[in-house]
């Protein structure tokens, strides 16, 4: 098996791709086994989805799951609307009925995965339909059932392999697991690493039109993101206070942008503001791409923006180059390391976007397939160690800013790789080698639990919607 692009960029809801498109995933592939809606759910968030749940709306987006709600589809003001309180009992309507459903939040891990939830259905006369059936929710919306995570432990299989979360299993023109194995197809066919990637894609999926299609629609809902983003002004839901601040900076760009004195460091600027109203639209739950994550969604579009901006020539196919480049990197990442941050912390959200926006750029700009290599490892070797911190259990601080940072830093990683001569003294193999590793040794408060770092330091309590 082996993950698509189309899989690694799908649409979902804010504000997380772990704690909430993922949840919402499982409570759907759960209720699909009944040819019924069941009378009522048991409901357990377990670890960090227990952690920080109540931030990040886990437990609405499980129960509209339940009710046949998908995170591709889900219109962001259906209700409860994110940030409401959510009964611990109660009763969900949606378009597949109503049921009753019970949560109960253990902040204790299950043994698999930092990021469980357990469900159980019962009759009207609370007899149960099946026994208790745990799913993983393991990065960039990416879920497992505990059924099959148990079997890929016993195989021997490292999580941090993607490939065994899609359905995807027909042998590739060109198949890659490391960076060398993608590099060494590039130079024994002289392709890049999007014509790699289009010939792989065209083969998971019957042609290059469904996959044109999709990578269009993701560059069309990253526009239409950024441009909610930069009008939506007020408070973010959630408890924190904090302000919308991306159409304040558009008017100051945009009277800069009118002055005479200019700003040699004005492309910069713009690039925040795109990156800052992606985050904004995902902190509030808004309609956004997980590129890979939600956490880290505004690096990506903020990057193509810049392209799209500054550089002049950025059409549809160089979107669609840019995206499977990036996508033959996040593959990468996510076969040998990961981008949750509740297994790795921020730098595989964070880090890993920045890698796969530095390939991205790089590419279009005529980089070679040594030098995109390049471009990822130095973005994703400078976020090695990266915490994910989230005050309150929100991703709003300090991740909307982080998410600015990225972009800047993968443009940076981009341009230095390509005034490189493609050369590296260290490979992205051996990058997300030391990332897989350094997760492996963080402390768990420094993994999406918001119980270190900037979390505590700021000495707010987690779960802020309850205050």
């Amino acid at each position: 098996m082996t993950i698509s692009v189309i899989d690694l960029f799908s649409v979902g809801i804010g504000p997380s791709s772990s704690h909430t498109v993922g949840p919402m995933r499982a409570a759907q592939e759960f209720v699909s086994q009944f040819p019924h809606l069941p009378d009522t759910v048991d409901i357990t968030l377990r670890g960090s989805l227990a952690a920080t749940g109540k931030g990040h709306g886990t437990d609405r987006a499980v129960i509209l799951g339940l009710v046949g709600y998908l995170p591709e589809t889900l219109e962001p003001d259906v209700q409860p609307a994110y940030g409401d309180l959510i009964p611990e009992v109660g009763q969900i309507s949606g378009p597949l009925g109503t049921l009753n459903y019970r949560i109960t939040i253990d902040v204790a891990d299950l043994p698999e995965h930092p990021n469980g939830v357990i469900f159980q259905a019962f009759d009207s006369t609370g007899s149960p339909l099946c026994e208790p059936t745990d799913y993983y929710s393991v990065g960039g919306g990416f879920i497992l059932s505990g059924d099959h995570l148990r079997r890929m432990r016993e195989e021997g299989e490292d999580l941090g392999s993607g490939a065994s979360t899609t359905g995807h299993d027909r042998s590739l023109p060109f198949p890659f697991r490391t960076a060398a194995e993608l590099k060494e197809h590039c130079r024994t066919t002289g392709m890049n690493y999007s014509g790699i990637m289009a010939h792989n894609e065209s083969t998971l999926h019957g042609g290059q039109e469904v996959v044109a299609h999709h990578l269009a629609m993701v560059w069309n809902t990253m526009q239409e993101c950024v441009r909610a983003g930069m009008k939506t002004s007020g408070i973010l839901p959630g408890g924190l206070g904090v302000t919308r601040r991306a159409p304040g900076l558009l008017e100051k760009l945009k009277a800069i942008q009118e002055s005479p004195r200019g700003d040699a460091l004005g492309a910069m600027e713009w690039v925040n503001l795109y990156a800052l109203a992606v985050n904004e639209e995902n902190a509030a739950g808004g309609k956004v791409v997980t590129a890979p994550t939600n956490g880290a969604a505004g690096i990506i579009p903020a990057v193509m923006h810049y392209a799209l901006d500054f550089l002049g020539d950025f059409s549809a196919a160089k979107a669609q180059q840019f995206l499977l480049a990036a996508g033959a990197v996040g593959i990468i990442i996510k076969e040998n390391a990961s981008i949750s941050g509740a297994e790795v912390g921020c730098q595989g959200e964070v880090g890993s976007a920045a890698a796969m926006a530095a390939a991205g750029l790089c590419e279009i700009l005529g980089g070679s397939a040594s030098q995109v290599e390049n471009a990822a490892e130095i973005a994703l070797e400078h976020n090695l160690g990266l915490t994910c911190d989230p005050v309150g259990g929100l991703v709003q601080i300090p991740c909307i800013e982080r998410n600015a940072i990225g972009a800047v830093k993968a443009i940076n990683a981009a341009r230095l790789a390509l005034m490189a001569e493609g050369i590296n003294r260290v490979t992205l193999d051996e990058v997300v080698e030391t990332m897989a590793r350094t997760g492996k040794d963080m402390l768990s408060k420094y993994k999406e639990t918001a119980a270190g770092g900037l979390a505590v330091t700021l000495g707010l309590p987690v779960n802020l919607t309850e205050c």
